[in-house]
């Protein structure tokens, strides 16, 4: 079934003049294996991270994918990062990542979540931070 573009006379008159006034991006459950972690027995293993990244993007009128994010870049950032060495904090890879989000110019807004499933195993399902970069 093909889908006829909408035209202005197909639409009612209380949506004439609609905008967009935010564009969410998202990524849920990027499940990667990273070196984290401050303790001993953390070194020279990977352990796995689970990342959900909500951008807000200036992507109004976008109908091609350099019109908006590409939130399969947003999941390669989190791979590199996650395969470019040891990293202490989970709070340092939730920046980091947020950060190379904010590195493209329509993201004005990365809120980036990392849960360690295995930081509290057995007695918690996981942990983990969440934190929210603003563009200046």
């Amino acid at each position: 079934m093909a889908l006829s573009p909408v035209t202005e006379s197909d639409l009612p008159p209380q949506t004439l003049g609609a905008r967009v006034v935010a564009t969410k991006v998202f990524v849920t459950g990027l499940k990667v294996d990273a070196h984290i972690g401050v303790y001993a027995h953390e070194r020279g293993r990977t352990q796995p991270l689970v990342i959900d990244v909500e951008l807000d993007a200036a992507t109004a009128g976008a109908e091609h994918l350099s019109d908006t994010v590409n939130y399969e870049l947003v999941a390669e950032a989190a791979r590199q990062l996650a395969g470019a060495g040891h990293i202490g904090l989970v709070e340092t890879f939730a920046e980091r990542l947020a950060l190379a989000c904010l590195e493209d110019p329509k993201v004005s807004r990365a809120r980036v979540r990392v849960d360690k499933p295995q930081a509290l195993a057995p007695h918690a399902e996981s942990a983990g931070v969440e934190v929210v970069l603003v563009r200046a």
